[in-house]
């Protein structure tokens, strides 16, 4: 998909057709040279003078598949009663630029001419007042169009609403069911649909093994001199290497023809198959996949939304799982990780193949998997979780770290980290918000998007950073909760 927005400008017929053309002309300007800087297109539509107009371009959108969201912007006094069709019937995320043409008032300049035609500042207040009279879900951006803070923060909000397009078109094949007994993996598949656009569906897992049985030796041995180009060969075993490039290729013809960009299995439904798979489910997330282990769909889904809201579409994100803590006084850490799925987008050097036994499970044979260190740098855990009735969307910043043990024994990808506001408060505002263990880990996605991106999808968003507290975090739950319950009345 060619994902574009588009710049929609208002104003009105008072000012006559020359106000008007210097608009356009000034608008399309902008759009040209904002389209150079921004992550995707800013596409200019129309200077909107007519409630007419305003529909069309709102209808035009909302059935366009490659326009992921509308940006608008009042050069002059657009009168907002126009707007209101138009944005009551707005389906596309929607971003206020609250900008002026000029940086700066021109002092031998400035006459009544030039107050007709730059009325930013007059034109963007009305427009903004309807959009809170409406209480539709925007993010409001003010500054120069050139200013690069600006420009970024627009960036940014794009990748958050090719997030919210990624989910509404979101299909998930579930291999099996989630891991028996456990609770913060289920969900309503159905309110999820509503809210988020998901289809979660399950196939059989041997109707994978009856697609891995007609995998030809050709296709394997092309994808294996893949693995072999993209990653160190660290064991000798190389029909375990084999056996789960079968299992790639299986998993991708099926994800593809059912259109599927995410997938969840469980080591407890293995049926006829020798492995687990691990490099299999690395290498599908490394090209874009959502991955969710032990029947966990959601993350699946949000593994591959994170992934396309991040760089060039498919960013530093993976599945992630909290395992243990270092809890030594001032060297307190997280070490995240996974049986044998973790992202390789997130390794700081290249990655390995190695075959180890996995003591849990169904495996006949030892899974070969991808064992690396995650890299250093800013990152954010996210968790969507169901809160019956509603969704919970939980996003903790964290500092990625080298990890500060070898850890010559643990053969699976490891990643470290320290948690704002510090690692025990943190696991406590987690706890208490109800934060599943299985995570999307990611460097690319911030967490101003995550709450764009939840606004957007019209569900709770809880941010743990610097500056949250237990008691501060319970407060916000005990008001959210009755502002939730009150939404539903």
């Amino acid at each position: 998909m060619k994902y574009e927005f588009w710049f929609v400008v208002g104003s009105q017929f008072l000012y006559g057709p020359e106000v008007l053309e210097t608009v356009e002309r000034r608008a399309r300007e902008m759009a040209a040279k904002l389209t150079k800087v921004l992550p995707y297109p800013l596409v200019y539509k129309v200077t909107a003078k007519t409630n007419k107009e305003i529909a069309d371009v709102v209808k035009e959108a909302n059935y366009d598949d490659n326009c992921a969201g509308i940006v608008a912007w009042c050069h002059t006094f657009s009168p907002s009663k126009m707007w209101i069709n138009g944005l009551a019937a707005l389906q596309k995320p929607y971003c206020h630029l609250a900008t002026q043409y000029n940086v700066e008032i021109p002092n031998e300049e400035i006459d009544m001419d030039f107050m007709n035609l730059n009325q930013a500042a007059h034109g963007d207040r009305e427009h903004g007042f309807i959009a809170a009279r409406l209480r539709i879900p925007r993010k409001v951006i003010a500054g120069h169009w050139t200013d690069k803070t600006v420009q970024k923060r627009l960036g940014d909000w794009m990748k958050a609403a090719i997030g919210v397009a990624v989910s509404k078109g979101m299909k998930v094949m579930r291999f099996g069911d989630n891991m028996r007994e456990v609770a913060v993996t289920e969900g309503d598949k159905v309110e999820v649909q509503t809210k988020l656009g998901w289809q979660v569906n399950t196939w059989a897992v041997g109707d994978l093994v009856k697609e891995m049985n007609a995998v030809t030796e050709a296709e394997i041995d092309e994808l294996v001199k893949i693995y072999e180009a993209a990653y160190d060969v660290a064991t000798g075993d190389t029909a375990a290497i084999r056996y789960q490039a079968r299992e790639e290729i299986a998993i991708k013809k099926m994800m593809d023809a059912e259109g599927c960009k995410a997938f969840s299995n469980t080591f407890q439904d293995l049926y006829g198959m020798e492995q687990l798979p691990g490099l299999a489910s690395q290498h599908l997330m490394a090209q874009g996949y959502g991955y969710g282990g032990e029947g966990d769909w959601k993350v699946s889904a949000m593994t591959a939304i994170l992934k396309a809201m991040g760089e060039n579409g498919n960013g530093s994100s993976a599945f992630m799982e909290d395992y243990t803590y270092n809890l030594v006084p001032g060297a307190e850490y997280s070490l995240g990780a996974h049986m044998l799925e973790v992202c390789p987008s997130v390794a700081a050097d290249r990655p390995r193949i190695e075959t180890h036994h996995l003591g849990i499970g169904m495996n006949e044979k030892d899974p070969a998997r991808l064992v690396f260190e995650g890299k250093k740098g800013d990152a954010i855990v996210v968790s969507l979780i169901d809160m019956g009735g509603r969704l919970r969307l939980i996003c903790q910043d964290i500092h990625c770290v080298k990890p500060i043990l070898p850890m010559p024994n643990l053969p699976v990808a490891r990643v470290m980290w320290q948690a704002e506001p510090s690692l025990t408060t943190g696991v406590e505002c987690w706890i208490t918000a109800g934060g599943a263990h299985h995570t999307v880990l990611s460097y690319d996605v911030s967490a101003e998007q995550m709450k764009d991106w939840a606004n957007m999808m019209g569900i709770e968003f809880v941010h743990i950073g610097k500056d949250t507290t237990v008691e501060g975090l319970e407060k916000e739950l005990f008001y959210n909760d009755i502002a939730w319950k009150l939404k539903t009345l």
